[in-house]
């Protein structure tokens, strides 16, 4: 299962797509819409997990972007601006949402869930 990882703040970005690799996930990792379009341009994810609020283009902006090239693709929003509500209030993938700080079991099962997976740990 490939994933790739969007968020402005490099050593969380990478760290975290690290942490998902050790546990059997194939992470890339980018930290602006620019670096994650030449990653969807040149291979296939099964998932994105974008940072909501981004310099320039933010996760929610490039979903769409995302959107065109790979229809259908499923989401994971990471923010650690505004409280839970508020995201819900706002978008209809609310329930592929996580504030950060992440705790690493809570994504996993929530990346499992949105690929229609079995939990693993």
């Amino acid at each position: 299962m490939r994933l790739l990882l969007v968020d402005d703040e490099k050593e969380f970005v990478e760290t975290l797509a690290e942490r998902l690799s050790l546990r059997g996930f194939d992470a890339d990792w980018a930290t602006s819409a620019k670096n994650a379009e030449k990653f969807i341009d040149s291979r296939h994810y099964d998932l994105v997990l974008l940072d909501v609020k981004m310099p320039k283009v933010g996760g929610r902006e490039l979903k769409k972007i995302i959107e065109k090239k790979l229809p259908g693709i499923k989401t994971i929003y990471l923010t650690g601006h505004g409280s839970e509500e508020d995201y819900h209030a706002g978008s209809a993938e609310a329930e592929y949402y996580l504030m950060k700080p992440i705790n690493i079991n809570e994504l996993i099962a929530k990346i499992n869930d949105a690929l229609g997976k079995e939990a693993q740990s």
